[in-house]
């Protein structure tokens, strides 16, 4: 069963505000992707998300690494970025088993190029331009996959 909410962003300041929200209510074992094209604002979601999970470190989108490992919140945070990869056996080569099925929580850009791996239960978030409504607004939709 899907759910699917809509949540308007204006500015850079909302979507990491809905990043740091999302944040503070992430769980144990969650897995979150974010799919958008370049420039949409991923990388202000995530260091959002890592704020709500009370991580102070920098978070920058981890492109040339495909995994960075965050420790210093109240859950482990794992930001996936999978732009580079090849296929999904490299995926299988950083572990992502552990990560996925763990006791952190995780974040995946371009979750869309892996999603034969993906498990059944994650939610989905959308980030999408529309240039008819301002120059930095942004659609962001979030939909849960699987039974919750």
């Amino acid at each position: 069963m899907e759910r699917t909410e809509e949540r308007d962003s204006f500015c850079a300041q909302d979507t990491f505000a809905l990043g740091r929200q999302l944040g503070r209510q992430a769980e144990p074992g969650q897995v979150y992707t974010l799919i958008g094209d370049l420039g949409v604002g991923k990388t202000v979601f995530t260091q959002g998300f890592a704020a709500g999970l009370g991580i102070t470190e920098p978070v920058n989108s981890p492109t040339f690494t495909i995994l960075q490992s965050y420790e210093g919140g109240r859950l482990p945070f794992f930001h996936f970025d999978v732009y580079r990869i090849g296929d999904v056996e490299e995926m299988e080569e950083i572990g992502y088993e552990d990560c996925f099925y763990g006791d952190g929580v995780c974040l995946v850009e371009w979750a869309d190029l892996i999603e034969e791996i993906l498990p059944e239960r994650h939610t989905q978030i959308r980030i999408e331009k529309d240039l008819s409504r301002g120059f930095d607004y942004r659609r962001i939709t979030l939909t849960q996959k699987g039974d919750r």
